[in-house]
């Protein structure tokens, strides 16, 4: 190193701090990387790698690698380098070049990773950005989670290690700190790799140190760990006091907008594991990742980014209490029922941009003047909001408009200080509005106006010292002089001082002449300094006042949030539940709410459900693949949840005892990562879910037993449904789909147990799936007809009916459930209810005949 420039000794002094970060040396206007940095952002990044050796005839071995991009065009650079798991730190120039003596001293000033993530482009609005850190201390385990672009911190505390994995898939976070026995947890390991897809940090041990954990977690909330809730939860404040710390490693300030604490018990939520999420598909499909066809697709009509990340956390934590419940169905059915109003709210809270994420900028510094205006747009709508909500009764919505403050203090000062074509660079001036600062107006006024006081001074000299022909000249060497010609020069003043002689004349400067010179001159750095020292006082006054934006924002988020769910509910036809602390299920016309909405050309068949009940703890499913099993129990599932959650529910009726835990256990796949088979993952799901479930908990269970020889896989079946089903035992709700025929005489012979089918529809040949869900078993499962519904070859199902024949010559004959050979369909198998309704509403001598051809068509469609 003692060959390099200062300047390339101070980078490497630098990068030696921060080994496993991408440095982004800031060198006037770019960023430059060196060395292994350069090479691999240039690999990354698409940038042409060159060198700042200027000496041609040293090896290409000894040159050091160099790529750049310009500073304000990195945020997109930032983003690629973070998705593809790189850390980046921001090393800034801290002092001016311009007055620095000698070399620039430079600092980082921020760590860039994928939990601490504050820019807008870089993240996705409708969900959190989650930092996590997990600590262990025998089988206790202690969550802690921050979204430093909201200012969101929770925490909690588990049993065992399966229970905090539940709790990271819940929160799905960015980037994960491991401490104490969770760095050798395969389990927590295993899902933050391989099932959230996080980046991973293993901390040192000084970092979970007690002591300091403790008073780092009361410093930043600036309560005892007593009025926090977790003075006997040391853990929670190990977990907290650590993530703290690092966060502010990496922010390098002290996270003042994260002020507010959520110690929560997971038993205050229902709990969703994380098969179950992926089973149910709440917040992305299965196949494809995708946020369409899932429930939160279906129920998020949000308009703000602050609540569509609450819907998020709503479906994520369905509630527990039936008040709590009770009140948000209030508020729901209240805006359900007021459309005016509802749809004048909406349009209010179109135009409130991301209150959230623009405060957490603002606080961290990393703001500009687009942010503060986007708060002020905000803080616009604030009055139009409230003032909707004082025409509502629900208790809810009450307590939300009280918490909403209209910040218009706020909004004053941004709208009299900041430019509306403010530009996005903080430091080149153009910022502050007319009016707000008279030096400012008067360096606008000198540095737009610099021509016009020349012009003022010459007017001025001419009529003092009587010289005509007196001119004010600027000339780049010499800057500005007063021009005198050759006879005129006896009327030159004694304070004009001699700067150059002319073959006509004489240049002379005065020390007004100097002093305006360098006034003029020097006006647009004084002015972009000062604009930017009332940019920075501005975003301190806002910074104080983050806690009453950042309430507010909860507050319009909640608003958000029921508004969506009331014109959803309206949209679809959804009716309020019935919740209650008893254990009975019962739907009536029960509908999937995302199947029927992905349904273009055909009506969804509502069904029915009672369960939970001492004559019906357990239903059995049966009947032919593809004729809708998994739906209706998914349909169920969902159903419990969404009521739960505090959203209407799409049936006709529904009352709904409070569901602890909501299992799937749904399909099955190899897991080839860590060596399972298909039939081995499927135990081990079904294993955790008859340790963990209450007498409380919805079971579904679909096709257990699959994987295995067919003895063994009924006699698993019906073993684990015999468990769930057996007050002593367990007791638990429970939806039982499967193709072992032999299980649905258990019904017969034990308690708590029905029956029920597919309803199916056979002519001949052909097969068509009613969807109806109808009590006793189905006769077979229809396996060849499937197959030939897939696509078989002709030839192949021709010959599978032969062995099928074959094989059944000795079977025992089972009463049919289905019509095997008349080719009418009865009204009974299909929408019967709805279609009676329909006709008995109609009074024929009334209606015109196109009314009659709209009727007969509706009710065609219907069948």
């Amino acid at each position: 190193m003692a060959e390099m420039t200062p300047m390339m000794r101070q980078y490497f002094e630098v990068k030696h701090d921060h080994p496993d970060c991408i440095l982004f040396f800031r060198l006037g206007d770019f960023y430059e990387m060196f060395a292994d940095d350069a090479r691999t952002a240039a690999r990354e990044l698409d940038l042409v790698l060159t060198t700042r050796d200027k000496d041609k005839n040293k090896p290409d071995e000894e040159k050091i690698p160099m790529c750049g991009i310009p500073f304000h065009a990195c945020d997109g650079y930032i983003a690629r380098l973070v998705q593809r798991g790189y850390k980046v730190a921001i090393c800034e120039q801290m002092e001016d070049p311009a007055t620095a003596k000698g070399l620039v001293k430079r600092d980082v000033t921020r760590i860039i990773t994928p939990g601490t993530v504050t820019e807008s482009a870089m993240l996705d609005e409708r969900k959190n950005n989650y930092f996590a850190c997990v600590y262990g201390d025998g089988n206790a385990y202690a969550l802690a989670f921050c979204d430093i672009s909201t200012g969101a911190f929770s925490a909690t505390a588990v049993r065992d290690a399966s229970a905090a994995a539940s709790e990271l898939a819940r929160f799905q976070p960015a980037e994960l700190l491991l401490g104490g026995e969770a760095q050798k947890n395969p389990v927590l390991c295993d899902t933050a790799e391989n099932r959230i897809g996080c980046a991973l940090d293993f901390g040192a041990d000084i970092d979970f140190d007690e002591a300091r954990c403790k008073e780092l977690t009361q410093v930043q909330f600036c309560r005892s760990l007593d009025a926090l809730g977790i003075a006997d939860e040391p853990l929670v404040a190990i977990a907290c006091g650590a993530l703290l710390a690092r966060l502010r490693e990496m922010q390098k300030n002290d996270l003042s907008h994260v002020r507010e604490l959520d110690f929560y018990r997971t038993e205050k939520y229902m709990l969703l594991n994380m098969t179950t999420r992926r089973n149910l598909e709440l917040t992305e499909t299965m196949r494809s990742k995708e946020r369409r066809g899932t429930l939160l697709w279906v129920l998020d009509k949000t308009k703000t980014p602050m609540g569509s990340r609450l819907m998020r956390g709503f479906l994520e934590k369905p509630l527990m209490q039936p008040s709590q419940i009770t009140k948000r169905y209030d508020a729901v059915d209240e805006l359900c029922k007021k459309t005016v109003l509802r749809e004048e709210l909406t349009l209010a809270l179109k135009d409130v941009p991301d209150l959230e994420r623009a405060t957490a900028r603002i606080v961290t510094g990393s703001c500009n003047c687009r942010d503060m205006l986007a708060l002020a747009a905000g803080a616009a709508q604030l009055p139009r909001i409230r003032e909707l909500l004082s025409q509502t009764d629900a208790a809810l919505l009450q307590t939300v408009r009280d918490r909403l403050d209209d910040l218009q203090d706020l909004q004053a000062l941004i709208d009299s200080a900041i430019r509306e074509d403010a530009p996005l660079t903080l430091r080149e001036g153009g910022i502050i509005k007319p009016g707000y600062d008279a030096e400012v107006d008067r360096l606008n006024e000198i540095q737009n106006g610099g021509a016009g006081l020349m012009v003022e001074m010459e007017m001025r000299e001419k009529e003092r010292t009587g010289i005509k022909n007196l001119r004010i000249r600027y000339n780049r060497v010499f800057g500005y002089s007063i021009e005198v010609s050759n006879g005129q020069l006896d009327l030159v003043p004694p304070d004009y001082i001699r700067k150059q002689t002319l073959v006509n004349g004489e240049r002379f400067i005065t020390q007004e002449l100097k002093d305006l010179e360098s006034t003029i001159l020097t006006a647009k750095d004084r002015l972009a300094a000062l604009e930017y020292q009332l940019f920075s006082d501005i975003r301190a006054r806002l910074s104080e006042a983050a806690p009453r934006i950042l309430q507010t924002a909860h507050a319009v988020a909640y608003i958000d949030v029921l508004c969506s769910f009331a014109a959803v509910a309206v949209k679809n036809r959804y009716c309020r539940p019935e919740i209650g602390v008893g254990n009975e299920l019962t739907i009536k016309d029960g509908r999937h709410p995302v199947v029927e909405q992905m349904l273009k050309d055909s009506l969804f068949v509502p069904n029915d459900v009672s369960i939970g009940t001492p004559d019906c703890r357990a239903l059995i499913i049966t009947g032919p693949n593809m004729a809708g099993k998994s739906t209706y129990m998914r349909q169920i599932a969902l159903i419990v949840l969404m009521a739960q959650i505090g959203s209407f529910v799409p049936a006709s009726s529904a009352q709904i005892g409070i569901v602890d835990q909501l299992f799937t256990r749904v399909g099955a796949s190899d897991d080839l990562a860590s060596g399972q088979s298909t039939f081995m993952v499927e135990m081990t799901e079904v294993a955790e879910i008859l340790r963990t479930a209450t007498p409380r908990s919805l079971i579904v269970l679909d096709e257990i037993g699959r994987g295995t020889s067919t003895f063994d896989g009924m006699a698993i079946a019906r073993a684990v449904l015999e468990h769930c089903a057996d007050p002593k035992k367990l007791g638990a709700k429970t939806l039982f789909a499967t193709h072992y025929h032999e299980l649905a005489t258990m019904a017969e012979g034990l308690d708590g147990m029905k029956n029920c089918n597919i309803a199916v529809k056979k002519r001949q040949d052909e097969m068509v799936f009613l969807r109806k869900i109808i009590p006793g078993s189905a006769a077979a499962s229809y396996g060849v007809e499937v197959a030939k519904l897939a696509g078989l070859p002709d030839s192949v199902v021709n010959y599978a009916r032969r062995l099928l024949g074959e094989l059944e010559k000795n079977a025992p004959q089972k009463e049919q459930t289905v019509c095997e050979d008349d080719p009418q369909v009865s009204l009974d198998d299909l929408r019967s209810e709805d279609i009676r309704r329909e006709l008995e509403a109609i009074t024929p001598e009334a209606l015109t005949p196109i009314e009659a051809m709209n009727v007969l068509f509706r009710l065609k469609q219907m069948l």
